[in-house]
């Protein structure tokens, strides 16, 4: 066609039924769709009948790849390229108990890379970035642009919810997903996870993608696929991207819970805190490094984490973010400023014998139902509820032993989630012959 043709007009109905037939469709197809979600140019309908396609014949690397460019574009893409260091950022598929962010953020930021982390909120089973930190008084997560730049300049980390001006087309997708039986497709979560991601201006990516009974992706062959597809399209897109497959059969660390998880990542920055939590985070750290090109090797990012939590520095990184974003940085001294539950109530053994496993998607439930989660995106946070894990996959129990503690402050739910917690632990007579790696696979090193 030369320049002086008319190009041809793109419809609606005609992009709906090529994908409905299983055809590939073209990137200026895929960015008319884009353009017009963003406009409002083409009625919801229509776009329901198009994700509701690509949830049926998916996507080909290139359409995934095109959906997550038009989306990133259609807001504003940051440029940071006046911070000299690289820019490097990290995402995870969300469980029970999933904290790493909090860690992450400062201690990468104290080795002296970017750390611009545009997080989200909980809803259902997980637990949200965004809710754990406004459990800290005063923390603002809805920072401008323009503060958000301020803060990358001044800390070398900040942690923000997508703003209006960032990816757009995300907003309005995902509201259709989530009310049109749309929301599992790989090929759409991967295009509205990166889409926001590279949005941030960054240079590398580690993914941390669940799996198991606490994760969205309960089959690890959904996992890996999933990982799999993010990892090729930021590729594509000339990012580095690593994924790593990490175990969520059980909780991260020993509470889920907004103000307890922020402990928890305190006492990890002060060189304590569970197994679980320290080692996954040294882990996806090194990984940061490595990629941003901060250590030559994985090794040497392990060593350069743990020399970041004994010297004090990823903590004091943690204490000037918190002050920058408003704020209240004497949690870190005294973590009994967050807001506490009032009551607690213990869940017994019924048996003596060993933990084979949980059912960990039901330990977040229950923690939703006494008011640490939502069920619709409006319902309001209480971040003093929690529940305290005592009890791990292949220990031992005697009978009337204490698995687990919930801490309350309205019990109109309590008997519901005290027997929801107790069925989720599983007891045998005898412990499980293997332990499940807590790092199942990587993709893409």
């Amino acid at each position: 066609m030369n320049a002086n043709q008319p190009s041809m007009t793109i419809r609606a109905i005609d992009v709906i039924r090529k994908k409905r037939d299983g055809q590939e469709l073209t990137t200026a197809e895929i960015e008319y769709v884009v353009r017009a979600v963003t406009s409002g140019e083409i009625p919801d309908y229509q776009i329901a009948a198009w994700l509701m396609a690509v949830v049926l014949r998916g996507l080909t690397r290139a359409e995934t790849s095109a959906l997550t460019d038009s989306m990133l574009r259609s807001g504003e893409v940051l440029d940071l390229s006046e911070l000299p260091t690289k820019k490097v950022d990290k995402h995870s598929t969300g469980g029970v108990g999933d904290k790493t962010s909090l860690v992450l953020a400062p201690l990468v930021a104290a080795a002296r890379l970017i750390v611009p982390m545009i997080s989200g909120r909980g809803l259902g089973h997980t637990g949200g970035t965004l809710d754990k930190l406004e459990s800290i008084p005063g923390f603002n997560v809805n920072l401008s642009v323009p503060e958000f730049r301020r803060v990358l300049k001044t800390c070398g980390c900040a942690m923000i919810g997508q703003t209006s001006e960032i990816a757009p087309a995300d907003r309005k997708l995902y509201a259709l997903r989530d009310v049109t039986g749309t929301v599992e497709s790989p090929y759409l979560i991967c295009a509205s996870i990166m889409s926001k991601k590279l949005a941030e201006g960054i240079d590398a990516l580690v993914l941390d993608v669940k799996t198991g009974s606490g994760a969205f992706m309960k089959r690890e062959e959904d996992a890996i696929r999933l990982a799999e597809i993010m990892v090729d399209t930021g590729k594509r897109m000339g990012k580095k991207v690593v994924a790593l497959i990490t175990d969520m059969d059980q909780p991260l660390g020993r509470a889920a819970g907004h103000s307890s998880e922020i402990i928890e990542c305190i006492e990890v920055l002060n060189g304590r805190g569970p197994a679980d939590l320290r080692d996954l985070s040294i882990e996806l750290s090194a990984w940061m490094f490595y990629l941003g090109e901060r250590t030559g090797s994985l090794e040497e990012g392990r060593k350069l984490a743990v020399s970041m939590i004994a010297s004090g520095q990823a903590r004091e990184k943690f204490r000037q973010g918190i002050r920058l974003q408003g704020g209240d940085e004497g949690v870190i001294d005294e973590p009994q400023r967050l807001p506490k539950a009032r009551s607690s109530a213990d869940i017994f053994s019924e048996s003596d014998g060993y933990i084979t496993g949980t059912n960990c998607e039901q330990f977040g439930t229950a923690l939703a139902m006494l008011g640490g989660g939502r069920e619709k995106k409006e319902d309001a946070i209480d971040p003093g509820v929690a529940l305290e894990f005592h009890k791990r996959v292949g220990d031992p129990v005697r009978k009337g032993e204490s698995l687990a503690t919930i801490h309350y402050n309205a019990d109109a739910k309590l008997a519901e989630a005290k027997i929801m917690v107790g069925a989720s632990y599983f007891i045998a007579p005898e412990a499980p012959r293997e332990k499940r790696p807590l790092i199942r696979r990587i993709i893409g090193a």
